[in-house]
């Protein structure tokens, strides 16, 4: 085609849409299946219904080309795994009883299985379950979700694509299965595994699909020469089969780098790449290989993974440049809408003007919509629309609301001295000792306690105005009391105050800090049923008064054992929010920091000798690309120095990370120069002590021995059983024992339980390293 042929072929799409529905009824069906309220065949019905529903929206707004497959009751990895017949043996018996209950225990297990590992998706912050493979894995297709969802998205009358996860990333994600030796590779898998794409793929053609989409994000991360030859074999396969539908390669989150010329050449029919500001060097990347001749390109020009109305100009442009390197150029997001929330028209406590400024999954298909015709029909047909959209970006950028000169004088102010604390660890180490007189192995948790029903009503009821602040304040006040007393009569020995108070981790601040906005409905899912609403970082930061200070105090005033402060991290703060995309993140995470570093000077003040600041999202928000990863990591390890460098000696400060990756960020661990930090571990069987170990790691950590995301409690002889593993990386003086993470979303009865388990593993093992 000619561009302008090609221009006046311009389609919409998208690669995915949100799954929860506009109150999140996805969610309290699936809990209430779990609870055994909701039938299994009521669940079903509510989601096909769903689907309907988001199938029938994006129609209506003009989007010509729907996605299936992309909708799951958990998670799409986990829902490949079944399609693939992957299934471990541990779990094969619950899923041939029961399909939807064998599924949900490979997802969060049961109190006699544990679940498939959980991680993050690249460097968002959803989790997905891991596939375990090993020697002896024998894949089997099982395309009855994917060919279902087309069959039911075509009796509406739309034209619709099937969403596969590829077998490339399916495994390039996948881990050695528990009794698998580590250094087993699943890639090796990939002759095993084609042949049951093909047959999900001839599935798919019967079904009527046109076009198959397959989604290889893993190719935008670095890889080596044996796992590009392995895609381009894989894709030389797929494109040599008989019985298939068209087949679209999708990529998003960065650039394909050596991994484009591959797909490039690759004899399938369609390529799908991000061109925003991520994926931007793929445009000339494309250029450079000659284009896809012959061929479609879905380009993803609106941002899928922040809230920001798109330039629409500006992607204009991009779109008359792509017209001259593809026989046909549709529009679409740069990846899956999943990870934005539904609509903004809910929000009605945000100031409608700064509303404009927003685009969720709604508003992104809309300018999908207006892009797809601004190209194929001209610009003249979409006037308004652009001379809106300037008007709401130059809105933006003229508004205080970005620019703080206070703020900003303080940040240029900052010092290298300022990010170091005083004394090194040896020194602190010996004061926080003598100050705190813990026992060897000493008991904590993470930081929040479970949120229960009546919690949710009482913030519930302060916002309706059912009850006044002075209300609020002593329901609050006996939940803490409540946590208090639980833990003392447990025996543990470094106390936490619960949380009750916060509804969110990242939320709470935000809510609290100068330029940033809360939404009241901009649910977004973490994984599963779990649903956050990220904050949106708009403007300047800076604290007002303090955040925690008072609930703190309150809590160390009912025991003599210390109580933590419990903050959120700056680069946390930044990863689980929507971030400001008109400075560089490094600015933003140094105004965070500034903020929270005046938090712990008034916990410190307040008496507090431990100070948890949480860097979850550390890992997370590492760069896919190695080549990106230490301007990252300079900026995120002296935004947490920042934050807690400022205190004295003999005051202890904590971190937490849990759900990613660790092993390519232990310098960066050792670079925060916390005093303790806790990991997960419990799922991985410790392997993050190992990784410290290994590393030389010389601080004081506590390795999770309670996985938190499954419903089971784990026995005090299992928890004694991970800490022996652990002492064998981490010498017993400088190991701590805790949960993998907060108990937010576990229930009393088995958070008691665990706990107890926990305290009790602690003492055995005590008693076992006095005894040796």
């Amino acid at each position: 085609m000619t561009p302008k042929s090609a221009a006046a072929a311009a389609r919409s799409t998208v690669h995915g849409y949100p799954r929860q529905g506009p109150n999140r009824e996805l969610k309290k069906a699936i809990e209430g299946y779990w609870k055994g309220r909701v039938t299994a065949d009521a669940l079903r019905a509510t989601a096909a219904e769903l689907r309907r529903s988001n199938w029938k929206q994006l129609a209506e707004a003009g989007i010509h080309e729907v996605p299936t497959g992309d909708f799951s009751y958990y998670d799409h990895v986990l829902d490949t795994t079944v399609m693939v017949g992957a299934i471990p043996e541990r779990h094969r018996a619950a899923v041939e009883a029961d399909a939807l209950g064998g599924y949900f225990a490979m997802a969060r297990g049961t109190q006699d299985v544990a679940p498939l590992e959980m991680t993050k998706w690249f460097d968002t912050n959803y989790h997905y379950l891991v596939a375990e493979l090993g020697p002896d894995t024998v894949f089997t297709a099982d395309s009855a979700k994917q060919v279902a969802e087309l069959k039911e998205a075509l009796a509406l009358g739309l034209t619709a694509r099937p969403v596969l996860v590829g077998p490339i990333t399916y495994l390039l994600l996948a881990k050695p299965g528990p009794a698998v030796p580590a250094d087993f590779e699943p890639l090796t898998l990939l002759d095993r595994l084609l042949p049951v794409y093909a047959e999900i793929l001839a599935d798919l053609r019967a079904a009527g699909a046109e076009w198959v989409q397959i989604d290889e994000p893993a190719l935008v991360q670095d890889r080596t020469p044996a796992e590009l030859k392995a895609a381009e074999r894989a894709y030389r396969e797929i494109g040599a089969l008989a019985d298939r539908s068209r087949v679209l390669i999708a990529s998003y989150f960065d650039r394909l780098g050596d991994a484009l010329p591959v797909l490039a050449k690759a004899p399938v029919e369609g390529l799908a790449l991000d061109f925003t500001e991520s994926g931007a060097a793929n445009l000339d990347a494309l250029a450079a290989v000659g284009g896809l001749p012959g061929k479609r390109l879905v380009a993803g020009v609106v941002n899928g993974r922040n809230i920001w109305v798109n330039d629409l100009e500006k992607s204009l442009s991009t779109l008359a440049t792509l017209l001259g390197l593809a026989d046909r150029v549709d529009v679409a997001a740069s990846c899956s809408l999943l990870h934005v929330p539904l609509d903004t028209a809910p929000e009605r406590d945000i100031e409608p003007q700064i509303l404009r400024w927003l685009a969720f999954a709604k508003q992104k298909t809309a300018e999908i919509v207006t892009l797809a015709k601004g190209l194929a029909q001209g610009t003249g047909t979409i006037t308004a629309e652009l001379a809106a959209n300037r008007a709401d970006l130059a809105s933006r950028a003229g508004s205080p609301i970005t620019h703080d000169p206070a703020v900003r004088s303080r940040a240029a102010a900052v010092t290298e001295a300022d990010a170091r604390r005083a004394q090194p660890y040896t020194e602190r180490a010996a004061a926080q000792r003598a100050h705190l007189g813990l026992p060897l192995l000493p008991t904590t948790t993470i930081g929040s306690f479970p949120q229960t029903g009546e919690l949710r009503t009482a913030r519930a009821d302060l916002r309706a105005g059912r009850i006044d602040a002075a209300g609020y304040e002593e329901r609050i006040k006996a939940e803490i009391q409540k946590v208090v007393s639980f833990q003392e009569k447990t025996g543990i020995d470094v106390l936490v105050h619960g949380e009750p108070e916060r509804n969110d981790m990242v939320q709470y601040f935000a809510e609290q800090l100068t330029g940033y906005l809360a939404t009241q409905h901009g649910w977004v899912q973490s994984y599963g049923t779990r649903y956050v609403r990220p904050p949106i970082l708009a403007g300047d930061i800076s604290r007002p008064e303090p955040m925690t200070v008072p609930w703190t105090r309150y809590a160390q005033s009912l025991t003599s054992r210390p109580v933590k402060g419990m903050l959120t991290g700056p680069v946390t703060m930044l990863a689980w929010s929507f971030v400001r995309d008109d400075q560089p993140l490094g600015d933003t995470a140094r105004q965070v920091a500034l903020a929270l570093r005046d938090e712990v000077h008034d916990l410190e003040t307040s008496g507090t000798s431990v100070i948890q600041v949480d860097e979850p999202a550390l890992r997370e928000t590492l760069p896919l690309r190695a080549a990106d990863h230490p301007a990252y990591l300079a900026w995120a390890t002296e935004a947490f120095r920042l934050s807690t460098s400022g205190v004295r000696p003999d005051t202890q400060i904590h971190t937490h990370m849990c759900y990613a990756e660790f092993g390519d960020i232990v310098q960066a661990i050792d670079d925060l120069d916390a005093d303790v930090i806790s990991l997960e571990a419990a799922r991985s069987h410790m392997q993050v002590a190992r990784e410290l170990a290994a590393h030389g790691y010389p601080r004081e950590a506590g390795p999770g021995v309670y996985d938190i995301h499954s419903p089971r409690v784990p026995s005090a002889e299992e928890a004694a059983d991970l800490l022996r593993t652990g002492l064998k990386a981490i010498p017993a003086e400088r190991l701590w024992v805790n949960p993998d993470c907060g108990l937010k979303t576990r229930a009393w009865p088995e958070t008691r339980a665990s706990l107890e388990n926990l305290v009790a593993a602690a003492r055995t093992v005590r008693g076992e390293l006095s005894g040796s």
